[in-house]
């Protein structure tokens, strides 16, 4: 058996090329929501564009008031793969906001685009809601109360 300095190069070379030509130049995102929000955000004027526009370029919204339908709300929010300290998790590249008030008339008078630095600062209300719904019933909780006896005696 002779060891070929020549092939062994031949085959590492086409290693080597094979290796780089699989490799990803671009960097892996996971995108959900508008990408690009804040170009399509800009296409828009107040007192100008109405819902209509709104919709040919954002889209339908992801979020609506409920009554009145005068706050449409956009969302953007990319993940891109952490480097080698974080051990390939996903971490938060960016997260955008853009919140459209509309008047009576179906106008923009109010745009507002928040970032993820601006979105952080946000003070969210601390009260509770309570569900009738997910309440239990009488026989729902005597029930889970028998299924507990049941099955605690069982260690």
């Amino acid at each position: 058996m002779f060891f070929n300095l020549k092939d062994h190069l031949k085959i590492l070379l086409l290693l080597i090329l094979v290796i780089l030509v699989n490799c990803q130049f671009q960097e892996p995102l996971k995108t959900h929501g508008i990408i690009y929000l804040e170009n399509r955000s800009q296409k828009l004027t107040v007192n100008k564009s109405n819902k209509n526009d709104v919709i040919s370029v954002m889209g339908k919204p992801h979020i609506t008031e409920n009554e009145k339908n005068d706050n449409w709300i956009y969302v953007e929010r990319v993940l891109s793969k952490g480097k080698y300290h974080k051990l390939g998790k996903h971490v938060l590249k960016e997260s955008n906001i853009l919140i459209i008030t509309f008047d009576k008339y179906g106008v923009i008078t109010n745009k507002k685009f928040l970032k993820k630095d601006e979105i952080n600062k946000i003070a969210f209300s601390k009260d509770v809601t309570e569900n009738k719904m997910s309440q239990k019933s009488f026989v729902q909780k005597f029930l889970q109360s028998v299924q507990q006896k049941m099955y605690g005696n069982k260690k």
